[in-house]
C-alpha cells in the first residue's frame, strides 16, 4: 500500500494550490471533475467564500492545539475531495489550520473523481462521500486510520434523509450548511482530536 500511497502524493496539492485552481477553474465558468453545471459551479461560488471566512474565523480549541503540539510521530493527511463539496469547504479549513499548528502535519489535498481508485476504498455504506482524511505515516506511507466524510451528526442527517427522502437535496445541503455554522468546526475539531490520540497511541 506504501507504494500505492506514493503514487498518490504526485498528484496532490497544498490547501494553498488547491484553492487557487478552484478559483483558477471558477473564473473560467467551471468546477472540479466530469460534472459541469450552473448548480456545481454556483456550489463551488458558495464554498469558496466558505473557505475564506473560516480560514479567518475559526479557532482550534485549546485541547486539540495542546495535543497537536505534543505528537511525536509524522503524519500526511490525504485528503480526498471536490471543489464543488459543501461538506469539504466546512471541514478542509479547519484541517488546514491543524496542520499549519503542527510541523508533524502535512496536508495533501487529490481530486476524487481523478483517482476512483484511491476513493474506492474509502467508500462511505457503498458511496463516494467527500471528504475522507486518510492518516499516513509520513515515512513509511502506510496507512494509520482514516475520518469522514463529516462528522457524525450531520452524517445521521443524511443517512436518516436517505432512509425518509424527507428533503430534497437542495434542502438537505441548506441543513447541512446550518449546522455547521452553529457548530463552528467544534464537532470537527473534537473527534479529530479522538482520532488523533488514537493515531498517537497506534505505533
Amino acid at each position: 500500500m506504501s507504494t500505492f500511497f506514493a503514487e498518490k502524493l504526485k498528484h496532490t496539492f497544498s490547501y494553498q494550490d488547491f484553492n487557487q485552481m478552484v478559483r483558477e477553474l471558477v473564473a473560467q465558468g467551471k468546477t472540479t471533475g466530469p460534472v459541469q453545471s450552473e448548480a456545481m459551479l454556483h456550489y463551488t461560488e458558495l464554498n469558496l467564500k466558505r473557505m475564506t471566512r473560516l480560514d479567518k474565523t475559526a479557532k482550534l480549541q485549546p485541547d486539540l492545539a495542546e495535543m497537536l503540539g505534543a505528537l511525536q510521530r509524522n503524519y500526511i493527511w490525504l485528503v480526498i475531495s471536490e471543489g464543488w463539496c459543501g461538506d469539504a469547504a466546512q471541514i478542509i479549513p479547519i484541517l488546514n489550520a491543524m496542520a499549519e499548528a503542527s510541523p508533524k502535519v502535512s496536508l495533501r489535498l487529490i481530486l476524487r473523481d481523478e483517482h476512483l481508485d484511491l476513493m474506492e476504498q474509502y467508500l462511505t455504506n457503498g458511496a463516494r462521500s467527500i471528504p475522507v482524511l486518510i492518516c499516513l505515516d509520513a515515512d513509511s506511507l502506510e496507512e494509520i486510520g482514516f475520518w469522514g466524510p463529516r462528522p457524525l451528526m450531520p452524517q445521521k442527517m443524511v443517512m436518516d434523509n436517505k432512509e425518509s427522502h424527507e428533503l430534497s437535496h437542495d434542502e438537505l445541503v441548506l441543513e447541512l450548511q446550518k449546522w455547521y455554522n452553529k457548530d463552528k468546526t467544534l464537532s470537527i475539531q473534537q473527534e479529530l482530536l479522538r482520532c488523533m490520540e488514537k493515531w498517537e497511541a497506534d505505533k
